[in-house]
């Protein structure tokens, strides 16, 4: 099955992070705290440059930490030294529910590159498109499978998104936190540049374009061979 949109890796494992690397189907990588933490990460600088050292040229984002738009902003810009590849995750409000359009945009006007990231709204999207250099690279990351799990369409979201970005030759809407495969085909329809997937999703692409007959039959054996293995009796 042919595939426009980029398909990012997203992770924390620094073993699977190597494999997906040196996948030609991975364009690019992601992470962040929750992700680090899942994984056991204690040196947070320590970890980002030890991926760096094999992630040399495919864009990779690290998430600042801080909650202080100053200490966001020196966090920023010592996370984008680090290499030309990486691009600066960002939330688009820090816990106080303040808005870090102001942060982005002096980050972005120095040539940081931002990823702008807990995206949910349309407003947010129009600031962030407002906030960012057009003459940087940038990315703006949807949350849409969160979207989803509030009861709304993602689709809708990023379509939005996916249009206003527009103005910015240089900007990349990214559909995050995808909750299935499909995911990447109903990005891929709607224009969506990037899709950020886990390795357990990365593996389900293995089955596009199966024949479901032949999908229906593997399912009915595996259901019968488990009630074998268990020895089930009525």
């Amino acid at each position: 099955m042919e595939l426009n949109i980029e398909i990012f890796a997203d992770g924390a494992d620094l073993e699977t992070m190597k494999r997906l690397n040196d996948d030609p189907i991975i364009k690019g990588l992601t992470t962040n705290p929750t992700l680090m933490r899942q994984s056991g990460i204690e040196n947070y600088g320590q970890f980002c440059k030890s991926v760096l050292k094999f992630v040399t040229e495919k864009p990779i984002s690290f998430e600042v930490f801080a909650d202080d738009f100053t200490e966001i902003f020196e966090q920023a810009r010592a996370i984008s030294s680090w290499g030309d590849n990486v691009f600066v995750k960002v939330p688009v409000m820090n816990t106080k529910g303040e808005t870090c359009y102001e942060t982005v945009e002096k980050l972005s006007a120095q040539g940081v590159k931002i990823n702008a990231t807990a995206v949910f709204t349309k407003e947010q999207i129009d600031n962030l498109v407002m906030a960012l250099n057009p003459n940087v690279m940038s990315n703006i990351s949807i949350f849409a499978g969160r979207i989803a799990d509030a009861g709304f369409d993602p689709l809708h979201y990023v379509s939005y998104g996916v249009d206003k970005r527009k103005v910015l030759p240089n900007c990349k809407i990214i559909w995050a936190s995808p909750r299935q495969a499909y995911n990447i085909i109903e990005a891929n329809k709607i224009g969506c540049d990037i899709i950020t997937v886990t390795d357990d999703l990365i593996k389900k692409m293995s089955k596009f374009g199966y024949d479901l007959e032949k999908f229906s039959l593997d399912t009915v054996k595996m259901f019968f061979d488990d009630a074998t293995k268990a020895g089930y009796e009525i």
